[in-house]
């Protein structure tokens, strides 16, 4: 089963960044774009596991827009990318109702 995250990427000087609202504290990096996604699609579904280990509710995806200057209130970054990143869920009970 899969579900999709928004995740907010970032142009940094000489890498990329990205985070989702959903899942706080979930981020990664990497040198190009395609590596952040990949990076990042692995770490939400690391997340996303072990969160479930820990008998945790798998977050929903909800965020639907993202306020800027929440996190970055000096618009130092001036290249942004957004889009809905579709990972694996972990088999849970949850999971296999849904």
């Amino acid at each position: 089963m899969t579900r999709e995250y928004l995740v907010v990427y970032e142009k940094g000087a000489n890498n990329w960044s990205a985070f989702s609202p959903d899942l706080p504290g979930c981020g990664s990096m990497g040198d190009a774009l395609e590596d952040t996604r990949s990076n990042m699609r692995e770490a939400v579904e690391l997340y996303l596991s072990e969160t479930a280990k820990a008998g945790e509710p798998i977050p929903d995806a909800s965020a639907t827009t993202v306020n800027i200057d929440e996190f970055d209130p000096g618009h130092e970054t001036k290249e942004y990318f957004m889009e809905w990143l579709p990972v694996t869920l972990p088999f849970t009970e949850e999971t296999q109702a849904a």
